[in-house]
């Protein structure tokens, strides 16, 4: 039985043992103060890393694991933040290599291995679904939008700057793209198109009937289509999960409609939507799994 530690790192720092692809005891999470959206953007970059090393070492509680895996928003590579748009002090931080020598420092030493926070969600649903076998899409909708895929693959996968609109007006994308799904689904996007209004408030708007609040909520799903159809007909057709705190806001039946208006050719029809749980405990348990099966590659 493999035990392995899981870390999730995007609003809040969340960090748990995973044991036969489940979570073993009570979460730790980071800072104290649990927070729903941003509570890292102002962050230092040491005092993030200090922090997920610190909660690594009180979970793991003296004893020894097989492998540590961090899910971390943006492009990740070997061990490496090469960019993270909603946490930007963090572009170009070795991440790995930070965290195995300050892990080394408190006596733990164990392969760490930094996967996309996304990914770790896919993986995170495979695991708990029985499903470590089939392949698995999730879109993310938080403070930005994630893409995640299980099993891993090569390739960036930053389908939540997917262009979905040509639109030269739609700046709103915090990597400074124009046109990018993250940019008018993301919390931060949503506050900057509507100053006057929480992204909370202009959903019930749209319950309301505010005709302003109502032709967004369409453009936020038409949105999210589209760049469900680019990946459709670069990667086949499938269920396509969606998590994070914005997916209780999504209406299956009008994401259903536009992706058929969307996706045309008769072999890459089918595809469908499920709304899951956000949890931390899910993405902790996917990061945990990754870690795992990266060491077992290394072996």
């Amino acid at each position: 039985m493999s035990r392995t530690i899981g870390v999730m790192a995007m609003e809040h720092i969340a960090v748990g043992l995973v044991e036969d692809n489940q979570l073993v005891g009570a979460k730790r999470v980071f800072p104290e103060a649990e927070s729903e959206y941003d509570s890292l953007a102002e962050m230092p970059a040491e005092q993030i890393a200090q922090g997920i090393a610190a909660q690594i070492h009180a979970v793991a509680a003296g004893e020894g694991v097989e492998a540590i895996g961090v899910g971390f928003p943006g492009v990740i590579s070997g061990g490496v933040v090469e960019d993270s748009p909603n946490l930007q002090q963090m572009k170009g931080q070795r991440l790995g290599e930070q965290l195995t020598a300050l892990l080394a420092e408190k006596g733990l030493s164990a392969p760490v291995f930094i996967l996309n926070d996304a990914d770790a969600i896919a993986a995170g649903i495979a695991a708990t679904r029985g499903q470590l076998g089939s392949f698995v899409r999730v879109w993310a909708l938080g403070s930005g939008v994630g893409f995640g895929r299980y099993p891993l693959a090569e390739g960036v996968w930053e389908n939540g700057h997917s262009v979905v609109t040509l639109d030269p007006k739609e700046t709103f994308c915090r990597c400074g793209g124009t046109g990018h799904l993250e940019g008018i689904m993301g919390r931060r996007a949503m506050r900057l198109r509507f100053l006057d209004l929480e992204p909370e408030e202009v959903f019930e708007g749209a319950r309301e009937g505010d005709a302003r609040c109502a032709e967004f909520v369409k453009f936020w799903h038409r949105a999210l289509a589209a760049a469900t159809a680019n990946s459709v007909h670069a990667g086949g057709p499938g269920k396509f999960f969606i998590s994070g705190p914005y997916a209780k806001f999504i209406e299956p039946h009008l994401l259903d409609i536009y992706l058929q208006e969307m996706v045309k050719m008769s072999p890459l029809q089918g595809s469908s939507f499920e709304i899951v749980p956000t949890s931390d405990e899910t993405a902790i348990i996917g990061a945990g799994v990754s870690a795992a099966h990266s060491a077992a590659e290394k072996e």
